[in-house]
């Protein structure tokens, strides 16, 4: 694998501190998933999204790099890098094409959940055959009624006998036709609300899943979501992972780390439109002066570099914290904040200076347009992020 060439280590040094930039190993890495990117992805990311087609060999070439399992411990059959590594691989798919790295983010997602609460057997059976990019996962919390709210979960957990009966409907599911297995959160006990929530591995197909819609999306077409629906879906003991009560803790654990990827997600993505919107200014000619030249323009592109580079390093910092080992939640929360509100920024303007080619599908300002919205939307949306960041705020200045 061409990640090889790199120190395997669940801590790659950050060179001497966050500060000092990015070590060799992470520049490494990012000039690898860009390459990556530009040859393989980018091409037909346009053809992809308005297909909807499910980039599988894209993805099974992801895992031959070691990069659909990147920062997965090496004992769990992951690559074993560190935080900041899945954030860099995860922006360079995602400027290429956002539904791509989605489908990364949310299989790094189900499989760091796993890894992380698994016992030998359910890492064996649940994480092991997904981490080479070759089958995929789902991540089930979302319902119609309550969103991400992992502590108002209406799917049911009952005991029968030996086995677990799942019943009810998980909504907004990536990764929904593909998925091969999921992490799905239910009420064993209504009455305790979110102390009651456990979290279960559930193959699929199952006796009693259905997947009955697929939504057709605005944008990040190339990843399929949808809903899972669960009617006396019969699960042995063995599946439940954690234990009873644990469901809650595993989901808002999850969030913060998936904050992180997505995040990064819009990172690329705003990174994409400005790219193109600096491309096309330095080539159009407005009155015979090249728009680039222009001081609306210049100060366009200034406010869109401004804000792509704080919100990365908000997200870069937000990693540095997950891999010291320190509370992160709000620094995650602020860096799904700033870059998902960065990349809306960037496509918007993107547009904005091309004029018409920017709203013809001709050029792809159209289509980060489109897949910029979805990110102050998933992970909790940017009102959500900032009740979170408060409260995190007004415990550390509690008097």
């Amino acid at each position: 694998m061409m990640l090889g060439r790199l120190v395997r280590s669940r801590n790659i040094p950050l060179a001497r501190s966050f500060f000092s930039g990015l070590s060799e190993n992470h520049r490494i890495l990012q000039e690898t998933c860009r390459k990556f990117a530009d040859e393989e992805v980018r091409p037909v990311a346009a053809k992809n999204d308005e297909h909807k087609i499910f980039p599988r060999e894209i993805l099974g070439k992801l895992g031959d790099l070691g990069l659909m399992s990147i920062h997965i411990p090496q004992e769990a059959g992951g690559s074993g890098f560190d935080s900041l590594s899945y954030a860099i691989a995860i922006e360079e798919i995602s400027n290429a094409c956002a539904g791509t790295g989605v489908i990364m983010a949310v299989q790094h997602l189900y499989l760091a959940v796993v890894s992380q609460w698994g016992t030998p057997k359910q890492i064996d059976d649940f994480v092991k055959p997904f981490a080479n990019g070759r089958k995929f996962a789902c991540y089930a919390l979302s319902e119609p009624g309550n969103g991400s709210d992992a502590g108002a979960v209406a799917t049911t957990a009952t005991v029968r006998n030996d086995e677990i009966l799942l019943n009810g409907t998980k909504a907004w599911i990536t990764n929904a036709e593909q998925g091969e297995a999921a992490v799905v959160f239910a009420s064993a006990d209504r009455s305790k609300k979110h102390k009651g929530v456990n979290c279960y591995l559930v193959p699929m197909p199952t006796d009693g899943l259905s997947r009955p819609k697929f939504e057709d999306k605005l944008g990040i077409r190339a990843s399929s979501t949808g809903q899972l629906v669960f009617e006396n879906v019969a699960l042995p003991k063995e599946n439940q992972l954690g234990g009873d009560g644990d469901g809650f803790k595993i989901a808002m654990m999850a969030l913060d780390g998936g904050r992180i990827g997505i995040a990064s997600q819009a990172l690329g993505i705003g990174q994409a439109a400005l790219n193109l919107a600096a491309r096309y200014a330095q080539e159009r000619s407005s009155f015979n002066t090249k728009l680039s030249k222009l001081q609306a323009i210049q100060f366009k592109l200034a406010d869109m570099e401004t804000k792509l580079q704080s919100a990365r390093l908000m997200t870069w910092y937000a990693a540095y914290l997950k891999d010291s080992g320190v509370p992160y939640g709000k620094a995650a929360s602020m860096a799904k904040l700033t870059a998902s509100e960065a990349a809306n920024f960037c496509a918007f303007q993107a547009i904005q200076i091309l004029g018409g080619m920017g709203y013809v599908k001709d050029m792809p300002a159209e289509r980060h347009f489109r897949d910029a919205r979805i990110t102050e939307i998933y992970e909790g949306t940017s009102e959500i992020q900032r009740i979170v960041i408060a409260n995190h705020l007004l415990r550390e200045h509690a008097i």
